[in-house]
């Protein structure tokens, strides 16, 4: 990473979507170059060539410029405008790769985010529907966003698709809320969902039964909802999964979520999912895993304040590094971390805003 006539530069794919996403919070133009360039198809993959086109959509005045070969990106940010816009998805990923970083910016743009998705409901790999409305809308509600939907009108499941998700966030704010979180949460309720597309519905009540066998022991409520999808509305293929929320009685949750592939066993994967919760909950501390970036990067464009949040060591990985890096690198500022005094192993994250101003609200 470095930075030539005030463009930051970096290098390979990794993070490519927030990166992207930082640079148009910050205003600031990026270069990520040598994307793939040793691989045996070079270049830019079709999802992410689907989401430059979704970033130009939903901004004004920016540029994004590509190399011949796919391998380099020069990325000029525009204004964030919002407005109403149907996305097509491509196959290759489901919906939720291309809300989740819509969540980082649209409550900063100048017109309502309304937003049509269409194409694959959930993967193994990326963030499923359940897990953005339950798991990431209220870590950004805690933030000052209080206006934000998404509705699940066709359940699409892969590989072929035709689901429709409607992304609304009518909340507009001028810069997120300073966040002071050092208390861990206690567990009060575990809640989830559990679908099935164009087969039985019985597989619903298989996973639910094999979910509450693990989760009854803990001693809290559990309560798990049957979702069954039947006609035009279930996509085009069929298939089934379920997503598990723990709450607790602050507002804060943690999530776990998987979809069935060939040949499983829908016991198998409902107990697998309600393990992971557990471990979730075990590895995390105020927010969990797939929370953390975007706590962080709110709390770096809040106010010219300090905030402060709990997390666990287990938290603290490769990736969670290379957003820091990536911050620094963009925004120039730096997340501290202090280990607490109550032998927990927790560390306290705490970051001082940068002071961000929603101009297009003033637009507005």
């Amino acid at each position: 990473m470095s930075s030539r006539s005030n463009i930051t530069v970096f290098q390979g794919p990794r993070n490519f979507r927030l990166r992207l996403i930082l640079s148009t919070l910050s205003g600031k133009p990026i270069k990520i170059e040598k994307i793939r360039s040793d691989d045996l198809n070079p270049g830019l993959k079709d999802y992410e060539v689907s989401f430059l086109r979704l970033l130009e959509a939903v901004t004004n005045g920016g540029r994004i410029e590509i190399s011949y070969t796919g391998t380099t990106v020069i990325y000029h940010p525009g204004l964030i405008i919002g407005g109403e816009y149907t996305h097509v998805c491509p196959d290759s990923k489901p919906v939720g790769y291309f809300i989740e970083p819509l969540l980082y910016i649209a409550p900063f743009s100048k017109k309502t985010f309304s937003i049509m998705f269409k194409g694959i409901t959930a993967s193994k790999t990326d963030s499923g529907i359940e897990a953005l409305r339950w798991g990431l809308l209220p870590i950004i509600e805690k933030f000052g966003v209080r206006d934000a939907a998404i509705h699940t009108l066709k359940r699409g499941s892969p590989p072929n698709g035709g689901g429709e998700v409607h992304l609304v966030v009518n909340s507009k704010i001028q810069r997120p809320l300073t966040m002071h979180a050092t208390d861990a949460p206690k567990i009060s309720a575990i809640r989830g969902v559990a679908y099935c597309t164009r087969v039985s519905p019985s597989i619903v009540n298989r996973m639910i039964d094999s979910a509450r066998d693990v989760l009854r022991p803990i001693g809290c409520e559990v309560d798990i909802t049957a979702d069954v999808w039947r006609g035009e509305n279930s996509g085009k293929s069929p298939g089934f999964g379920i997503t598990l929320v723990a709450e607790s009685k602050k507002g804060w949750r943690f999530f776990s979520e998987g979809i069935g592939g060939a040949g499983e066993v829908p016991e198998d994967l409902g107990t697998k999912i309600a393990y992971e919760l557990l471990e979730e909950i075990s590895k995390s501390s105020i927010v969990g895993r797939n929370q953390l970036p975007l706590s962080i990067v709110y709390m770096v464009i809040g106010s010219e304040d300090i905030g402060r949040l709990r997390i666990s060591k287990d938290q603290i990985d490769e990736e969670f590094i290379w957003l820091l890096r990536d911050i620094k690198s963009i925004f120039g500022t730096e997340v501290f971390l202090k280990e607490e005094d109550d032998d927990s192993g927790d560390f306290i994250a705490t970051v001082k805003g940068v002071g961000f101003t929603n101009t297009s609200k003033k637009i507005a």
